[in-house]
C-alpha cells in the first residue's frame, strides 16, 4: 500500500474513532484493507435485502421447536 494511502487510512479512523494505530502489526493489518474493499465492491449487486430475510426465516422455522 503507498504510504500517503496508509497516513490518510491511518487519519481517518483516528478522525472517526479515536483510536490510533498502535502497533507495527496493526500497520500490516492495513495493507490488507484495499484488497478487502476490492472483495466487498465485486460483491455488490449480488445479494438483495429481499433474498437475506426469507432464507433467515426458513432457517429459523427450520428449527423451531415443536408446541408442547
Amino acid at each position: 500500500m503507498p504510504p500517503e494511502f496508509a497516513d490518510k487510512l491511518k487519519q481517518s479512523i483516528r478522525d472517526w474513532s479515536g483510536v490510533e494505530c498502535p502497533n507495527e502489526a496493526a500497520e500490516v493489518g492495513l495493507s490488507d484493507f484495499p484488497g478487502l474493499l476490492k472483495e466487498l465492491a465485486a460483491l455488490r449487486g449480488t445479494l438483495v435485502f429481499e433474498d437475506e430475510p426469507s432464507s433467515f426465516d426458513a432457517a429459523l422455522q427450520a428449527e423451531k421447536e415443536p408446541a408442547r
